[in-house]
């Protein structure tokens, strides 16, 4: 790819890939395997929507439908958007913005990818066998009664659940212990500040998650009588247990995603970002309250009145943190210098759709209001508006972004805004009108509907449709530039990062010379 000596060529063969201790190249191995399942867990959306296109029985059967949804859910959660920012360019990047050689486990950060692609192909070998059709939250009592292939699933996510724990246990201590020289915390990068906040989520909420899994699998094997009420157990136990991990995991998919819009917005702005510290406190904000709001999704499970008051107290509190940043990410742009590249599209984006996600986060955080829109479209939409409407364009801006100096070469600048025109008018047109349906009634995890909904479901098919065009013409413009596209500058956008003050791409070491940092990372002089 380069003449140069760089990671990608400085070893050759399949086994210097599969072995490898480079961080920079564990990130690249990441990459492909996770943008290798958004395309299986796509397709699996992509025949969920053609099936509500009208309503009734048309193209796949119910049960197929609801593995269908099954598999979309699982694989975009567990082998896509958790690992997706903080495994690829977390890796690749947090040694490179804090000036370190490499992470400070190498190989159990080798060991953590291992983790995710076992679980991941353990997971999906239940599609060989006859499926599984309980969702992606495998909810009690169902998920321990059916037929259908439920234990290499919950064993799937089990052990991916290692690679999530591995990883975070690694940044913590590469944060702490690698800095360069004269990097203090408050001189750190925001995204090291996100993947940091992000790691102890990661290692606090993950193993509720893997223990609850366990318990299912014994349930299912031994019949020991935990969530099950035939035998004893409590099914909204499982959910408490699921949704103390789930919802700390929503911060896990979308603190580095603020992460990344906080380069994108100071490199495309040429500011300094506006109140520094204030984002890094509502980051930790964020992760702190994380543990306490996962009792909103049980509005309608039972639990007591002053439970659901609290809850949806601590809910909306999630509100002032996030405010923070996008008041701050606001003002860095107000006055600057926009330089709207393809990057900053998607940092645009980002806002756009995050900021409707949030409001109708408030929404679904008020009692009454939740008691009509529980298990609706309303909260798919919702759902979706901040996971992929953030996290997706985060990790696409950031892409576009880091590409030069991942590939050390530049990508066609009217393919990446194409891309990022059909991917955002398409998210639109899918998942704004869901909000309608939710409003309306219309329940979620159905194959059909009665007629009424029919209109508005077939423009969200059509909206998605789009949104499938957009990262074909994505994947095009990046697979063309990897391999043909003009070489990269050190620092195509002038960005002042330590990442940007090496080679494209970056030699093995990272650095020819240890960095020395004299001031914060954002350095622009205005």
């Amino acid at each position: 790819m380069a003449e140069n000596k760089n990671y990608l060529n400085w070893q050759k063969g399949i086994s210097s890939w599969l072995l490898t201790l480079d961080h920079k190249r564990i990130g690249i191995l990441y990459m492909i395997t996770i943008f290798s399942f958004f395309l299986i867990g796509g397709i699996f959306a992509l025949l969920m929507r053609l099936e509500l296109f009208s309503a009734g029985e048309d193209f796949i059967k119910t049960d197929f439908y609801n593995q269908a949804m099954t598999y979309h859910g699982a694989i975009m959660v567990f082998m896509v958007i958790i690992p997706g920012i903080p495994a690829f360019l977390g890796n690749f990047f947090l040694p490179l913005q804090i000036g370190a050689k490499d992470v400070a486990f190498p190989r159990v950060n080798l060991l953590s990818w291992y983790c995710l692609v076992t679980g991941a192909l353990i997971a999906c070998f239940s599609l060989v066998l006859n499926g599984v059709d309980t969702g992606w939250t495998f909810y009690t009592p169902y998920s321990i009664r059916t037929s259908t292939s439920v234990i290499p699933v919950v064993l799937g996510a089990f052990i991916m659940g290692f690679s999530s724990i591995l990883t975070g246990l690694n940044f913590i201590v590469t944060i702490h212990k690698l800095r360069a020289p004269g990097m203090t915390f408050f001189r750190m990068p925001l995204f090291v500040w996100s993947l940091y906040s992000t790691a102890i989520i990661q290692i606090l909420a993950t193993p509720v998650l893997a223990i609850t899994l366990l318990l299912l699998i014994a349930e299912r094997v031994l019949g020991v009588g935990i969530f099950d009420p035939n035998l004893g157990g409590d099914p909204i136990l499982f959910q408490h247990f699921f949704w103390f991990y789930s919802h700390p995991a929503v911060y896990i998919m979308i603190l580095p995603a603020m992460g990344i819009i906080s380069e994108l917005i100071v490199a495309f702005s040429r500011q300094n970002i506006f109140g520094y510290k204030s984002i890094v406190m509502a980051s930790i904000g964020i992760a702190a309250v994380s543990f306490f709001v996962w009792g909103h999704h049980l509005f309608v499970s039972g639990q007591s009145e002053w439970a659901g008051i609290i809850f949806s107290g601590l809910t909306m509190l999630v509100g002032v943190p996030t405010a923070v940043k996008v008041f701050n990410w606001t003002a860095t742009l107000y006055k600057g210098s926009l330089k709207f590249d393809t990057p900053l599209l998607y940092a645009m984006g980002f806002l756009f759709l995050f900021l409707i996600g949030g409001v109708t986060g408030i929404i679904l955080a008020t009692i009454a209001a939740d008691v009509h829109l529980h298990d609706t479209y309303f909260v798919v939409a919702h759902f979706h508006y901040v996971m992929v409407g953030g996290t997706l364009m985060a990790i696409m801006g950031g892409f576009y972004y880091w590409l030069p100096k991942m590939f050390g070469r530049m990508y066609n600048e009217l393919w990446g805004r194409v891309s990022f025109a059909l991917i955002f008018i398409g998210f639109n047109v899918t998942f704004f009108p869901q909000f309608i349906l939710g409003a309306e009634g219309m329940p979620r995890r159905y194959a059909d509907y009665p007629l009424p909904y029919e209109p508005l479901n077939q423009l969200s098919t059509l909206g998605s449709w789009f949104i499938g065009g957009g990262f074909v013409v994505a994947l095009i413009a990046i697979v063309w530039a990897i391999f043909k596209g003009p070489k990269a500058p050190a620092n195509p956008w002038g960005a002042k990062t330590l990442e940007w003050e090496t080679t494209s791409p970056p030699p093995h070491e990272n650095f020819s010379e240890t960095p020395q940092v004299t001031t914060g990372p954002y350095h622009y002089g205005n």
